[in-house]
């Protein structure tokens, strides 16, 4: 069955005879997680967000629009890691800049960038390209979407419990034995400066984790993961409805 809110899925006849409001992009990677989750996890959870949450849009009425998910973020922190396939941000830059006239010229005025892997990161890219768009852009992380410690108990940074809590859910036959997995410890900066965060740098994954792992995942089961994407799904599929009514020019309350 057909899902219009779907573009990989859709055909010209299909698409050419709807008036989409919103563009949903969702921004995954391709890197190591651990040694029971495969390298797809970001895509792969990106991708299955996306079309959960845009699904329940769809029925409360919202026009949305998923695209294919990017599978490439930035990796620079991992390049002595085998195959984290890398973009750099300026290469993002230069993606999405080719991508926008592809959605602005037929009609969409809002694009939601949702991301799935913490080395990307478009808020100055969107700042470098919306003057020049030709509609609403912004940025949506979905692991972030809802508190994650309302549903794991350590939800962990990278292929931790909520990682795989998720995989299990959406994609179990994917995810190796938890006895196969790495404990996902990871070591601070002796820095205090950067380990408190009065300081950011980018961490260098092989000098953090023994096992590409941050977050012991041991504690993940399908059930926490299918509550938790519930919570998430519903959460953007609120913004996307809202959003898809919104007027990109009136975005802004009022002064009573």
């Amino acid at each position: 069955m057909e899902r219009p809110y779907l573009l990989a899925e859709s055909t010209w006849e299909t698409v050419r005879q709807i008036r989409y409001e919103v563009a949903v992009l969702p921004w995954g990677a391709t890197e190591a997680h651990n040694r029971h989750l495969p390298y797809a996890t970001d895509t792969i959870q990106c991708d299955a967000i996306a079309a959960t949450a845009a699904g329940k849009a769809w029925d409360r009425g919202a026009k949305v629009l998923v695209l294919p998910t990017v599978p490439f973020g930035v990796q620079t922190g991992q390049r002595d890691i085998p195959f984290c396939l890398n973009l750099n941000p300026s290469t993002q830059t230069s993606v999405l800049r080719n991508l926008l006239p592809s959605v602005a010229d037929h009609g969409v005025r809002k694009l939601v960038i949702l991301n799935g892997h913490g080395g990307n990161d478009f808020r100055q890219i969107i700042r470098e390209l919306e003057p020049d768009a030709g509609l609403f852009l912004c940025q949506l992380n979905w692991y972030t979407a809802v508190d994650p410690r309302l549903h794991f108990t350590e939800p962990g940074d990278h292929a931790g419990e909520l990682e795989t809590a998720v995989m299990l859910e959406i994609a179990p036959a994917l995810v190796r034995p938890l006895d196969s997995a790495g404990p996902g410890r990871a070591r601070p900066f002796a820095v205090p400066g950067l380990r408190n965060g009065l300081a950011w740098a980018p961490r260098q994954w092989s000098r953090v984790t023994d096992d590409t792992g941050t977050g012991n995942p041991r504690a993940a089961t399908a059930e926490n993961g299918a509550r938790f994407v519930t919570a998430v799904t519903d959460r953007i599929a609120d913004f996307l409805v809202d959003l898809a009514a919104a007027d990109p020019n009136d975005l802004y309350t009022r002064d009573d």
